[in-house]
């Protein structure tokens, strides 16, 4: 078993159906990918990072708001159906990778989506990505995260202690939307103007 989160065989038994969770067909994925994307500060962004970024349904969203993507999930198969998904789109790329262990070091993303991936790693793994994630964003860069609120027996962590352990870091939380299902949060290295204020609708 890999220390720092659940083992690669959970994942690999989950994905031997090709949408386990039903990204692709269910109302709540499509809603909260949705919210998702609404909730980001800017139209576009020059570079993003997605990782565990599953069969790609969410990825193929971002690849449309972003100059250059980069996806990595530990899955081969979850990597396999997401390269398909992307094939149009030249400028994502999708490769193999582990969270923690092969996180890009040294790179600076503008924007980073943790979209359901943070509560399958233990405690010491969730402080050690989040403390890394300042020094992976551009001055301006900015993460959204968002997290499955309900109980699930198999992971170390729950989507509201993901979300606490964010909100307690060095990053300044821009917005925030909570339900019954899940929370969301977006953060930035650095408190900056809202979208009016950028745009000149109201005084800065």
């Amino acid at each position: 078993m890999t220390p720092h989160r659940l083992p690669d065989s959970y994942f690999h038994a989950m994905y031997a159906a090709d949408d386990p969770w039903g990204f692709s067909s269910r109302w709540y994925e499509r809603r909260k990918y949705a919210l998702t994307l609404a909730a980001l500060s800017s139209p576009r962004y020059g570079s993003a990072f997605e990782p565990g970024c599953s069969i790609g349904v969410l990825s193929a969203e971002l690849a449309t708001r972003c100059d250059r993507l980069l996806c990595i999930d530990v899955s081969p198969r979850a990597v396999d159906l997401a390269r398909r998904r992307l094939a149009a789109a030249p400028h994502a790329q999708v490769r193999s990778g582990d969270i923690v262990e092969d996180w890009p070091v040294g790179e600076r993303f503008d924007l980073i989506v943790l979209s359901e991936v943070l509560y399958y790693l233990d405690a010491d793994a969730l402080d050690d990505l989040v403390g890394r994630l300042p020094g992976s964003l551009t001055p301006d860069g900015e993460v959204v995260a968002v997290h499955w609120r309900w109980p699930v027996a198999d992971y170390p962590q729950t989507g509201d202690a993901v979300h606490e352990a964010l909100r307690a870091s060095s990053l300044a939380v821009l917005a925030s939307y909570s339900d019954t299902d899940f929370r969301l949060d977006v953060l930035r290295r650095r408190p900056g103007r809202s979208v009016a204020q950028r745009e000149g609708l109201v005084d800065a």
